[in-house]
């Protein structure tokens, strides 16, 4: 018998309150490209980001006015990035007004890590390999 497999990551979901302002953080901060925009037939605004060197993108969500507000709990998730130099990364970040939310910590694979916050708290976490 044939075992079922999924294909392959499309994208993941984070709802928004501002998508505007999430999508200037993703743009500015990360470098990602929104590929589409369009309203959900349940009235919801998406976004979809492309990350470079990856197939899958990054999906944001504005639900239409009167929803709930999201509120995200610390250390609910995060997305990891990897960077070439996070040394250099950091500071082309605080160029632009972003700081650097814990780190830069090195791991005991000897990979470096740090964290940056989007809006609504989710955590981005930047990682240089080891060397």
């Amino acid at each position: 018998m044939k075992r079922m497999s999924v294909k392959k990551l499309l994208h993941t979901r984070l709802r928004v309150n501002d998508i505007a302002r999430s999508v200037r953080f993703y743009e500015q901060a990360l470098g990602l490209t929104a590929s589409r925009t369009h309203t959900s037939p349940r009235g919801a605004q998406l976004v979809f980001l492309k990350t470079p060197n990856s197939d899958e993108e990054i999906e944001l969500c504005q639900m239409p006015p009167g929803a709930t507000p999201v509120q995200v709990q610390p250390d609910l998730m995060h997305l990891a990035f990897e960077v070439e130099d996070l040394t250099a990364f950091a500071a082309e970040l605080k160029k632009k007004g972003f700081e650097l939310s814990d780190g830069p910590t090195t791991t005991g694979s000897g990979s470096l890590i740090a964290f940056i916050d989007a809006p609504e708290g989710y955590e981005v976490e930047l990682i240089q390999s080891k060397k």
